[in-house]
């Protein structure tokens, strides 16, 4: 269902106008993350552009983020004059936003009020790169990716942790097929989200970048010393491991092996260029480096997590959570 929706909304978004285009304008909506002012200062700096960012600047910002976490709303003011520091005009609506710019980057740290944001975004036809998480919840994931097909708009989601080089590597082949892999990373929790979907996430995008898609089922338990540990089974009796890393700065790491036992390091965190590159080839092109359905089952092994949790660490299917959230759509389109 979602590979056609998706195929279908690439094809429909390539328009000459954006493709063919000089300069782009990228507006960010939300000023409640370190994310923003990366971004910025990358794109917006006086010294020459590297070629992959070539041509591209933040124009415009709307600072509303979350609306009820402190510790991103504290951030506004601060994080709001060092965008316009960097020359970006601040700006009163997202409405206003979008009357100034090709592309938006959503920026808010906080997943709920996604859906709410980019709905303008997409209807107004503005590729748009939605950071982590990208929904408060499956549902929400589910409904910007129908919404993104419907109105033809092309999107996509990812943690930087994705666009590691070691990582990337053996997405690409490394060590040919991985039948096991370990990732790490710190994993703060926010009540108002699913355990991982604030902070864990960065580690189970870099398992999922190692493993790919075909998560059946997973496990939540804990580490040693009481850290989350969720373990999934893949198809093809495969077996992919998120812990929570005890140490919060240098705790992005992980393991690949083959069926041959030959293993690769992943998990690394290489900055938030390799990204960026990402985003701005997505805002060229039109085509997302990452596919919908990858994305979905990301955020459904996630969420599984939850429900193993609730269950004590019973083993929970992704085709039931899945399932669930698309109940929850039927009962409140």
């Amino acid at each position: 269902m979602f590979r056609s929706l998706f195929i279908a909304l690439v094809a429909a978004a390539l328009t000459p106008a954006l493709t063919q285009a000089q300069n782009i304008r990228a507006g960010i909506i939300g000023l409640d993350t370190s994310h923003a002012i990366a971004f910025t200062k990358l794109l917006n700096a006086k010294t020459p552009q590297p070629p992959e960012l070539m041509g591209v600047r933040v124009v415009a910002a709307y600072p509303q983020g979350s609306k009820d976490i402190e510790s991103s709303t504290k951030r506004v003011p601060e994080l709001t004059q060092q965008v316009k520091d960097q020359g970006v005009e601040i700006v009163s609506s997202i409405n206003d936003l979008l009357d100034k710019v090709d592309v938006v980057f959503l920026e808010s740290n906080d997943g709920r009020p996604h859906l709410e944001q980019v709905l303008p975004c997409l209807e107004a036809g503005k590729p748009t790169f939605i950071d982590k998480p990208i929904a408060g919840t499956l549902a929400d994931a589910i409904r910007i990716f129908e919404a993104a097909a419907k109105t033809h708009t092309p999107i996509f989601s990812s943690s930087s942790l994705r666009f590691g080089k070691n990582t990337q590597a053996v997405r690409q082949g490394s060590i040919g097929k991985v039948i096991k892999a370990d990732t790490r990373s710190p994993a703060s929790l926010e009540p108002t989200h699913p355990d991982l979907f604030w902070y864990g996430i960065h580690g189970v995008e870099s398992l999922f970048t190692t493993m790919g898609t075909g998560c059946l089922s997973v496990k939540r338990g804990t580490t040693d010393d009481g850290k989350i540990q969720v373990t999934g089974t893949w198809d093809g009796n495969r077996t992919g491991i998120f812990r929570e890393s005890s140490d919060t700065r240098k705790g992005y790491a992980g393991t690949a092996t083959n069926a041959e036992g030959k293993s690769a390091e992943v998990g690394g965190f290489d900055g938030y260029q390799p990204l960026l590159n990402q985003i701005i080839h997505f805002f060229r092109t039109g085509v997302a480096p990452v596919t919908p359905e990858e994305t979905l089952e990301i955020y459904a092994f996630m969420e599984a997590a939850d429900e193993s949790k609730r269950r004590n660490g019973a083993e929970v299917s992704l085709a039931e959570v899945m399932a669930k959230a698309k109940q929850e759509i039927v009962a409140n389109p």
